[in-house]
């Protein structure tokens, strides 16, 4: 049966997240329905590469669909897109090895999470108000106590019971631009909620309320504290999916520039 590779992009607000729920919308459940209405047909198979939590949005979610048919992946694409909602759209659709896996060949992931410095009419979907000043200086000095193979367990849960908290982080940098706070973070894969207890606590040290002796023992100890600062959906993005071969840009994609206020 032909295999194909769609990346994806959306809005995640009004989502209970990517995976498939029968009482609930997803992204998912919403590109299942188009795919019925577009092939005719209910026998497929729909996997992605990673299960974005509710209200998380993707700048490039990939996914692998089986389906028996011919039709060329730029016209099904172009169909698709036509009944999705506006809040998902397909970038790209390529036909693939039938071997290929949208999650068990994935090599990285990565993210973005938006922080804003000030209240803005445009951004509560899609970024983190922090009220509060940030020594974003004091943040970036223990980026390095987060990267390489370390174990997570203090920040996340893993997807099943037994399986191991080790996760390796590859790049983690943080970028400021007007009054836009972006942290970018790639990984071998994450945890539930990973990310965003990062985040959370990279935030506490920002505010000058932990400090690095303090991250160093939530690594050598496991800690319920950073479930206490898990940091809201709204600010996370899935960005993109590395394969073999791909190089690990090191720039975040940008989201939406909160600009200072005059």
């Amino acid at each position: 049966m032909p295999r194909f590779k769609l990346t994806i992009e959306y809005d995640g607000s009004h989502y209970r997240g990517w995976q498939f729920q029968r009482e609930a919308p997803t992204v998912m459940g919403k590109l299942m329905d188009a795919i019925k209405e577009v092939y005719k047909v209910n026998s497929y198979e729909l996997y992605g590469a990673g299960r974005t939590d509710a209200g998380v949005h993707a700048l490039g979610q990939v996914a692998h669909l089986d389906i028996d048919s011919a039709m060329p992946p730029y016209i099904a694409m172009e169909r698709l897109n036509e009944i999705l909602p506006s809040s998902i759209n397909i970038l790209e659709m390529v036909k693939v090895n039938p071997r290929f896996h949208a999650r068990y060949d994935a090599k990285y992931r990565s993210y973005v999470y938006h922080i804003s410095r000030r209240r803005t009419a445009f951004g509560k979907d899609y970024s983190w108000w922090v009220k509060e000043p940030l020594n974003v200086e004091a943040m970036a000095a223990i980026t390095p106590h987060f990267v390489g193979m370390k174990d997570y367990r203090s920040f996340g849960t893993a997807e099943k019971e037994g399986e191991s908290t080790l996760v390796k982080i590859e790049h983690l940098k943080i970028f400021e631009v007007d009054d836009s706070i972006l942290i970018h973070i790639v990984g071998s894969h994450f945890l539930w909620k990973q990310v965003r207890r990062m985040v959370g606590t990279m935030v506490q040290v920002g505010l000058g309320k932990l400090t690095e002796n303090d991250i160093d023992l939530l690594f050598k100890e496991y800690s319920t504290l950073p479930g206490k600062f898990t940091a809201p959906p709204s600010g996370l993005y899935l960005e993109r999916i590395y394969y073999a071969g791909e190089i690990i840009n090191e720039e975040p994609a940008w989201l939406i520039n909160i600009s200072r206020q005059q």
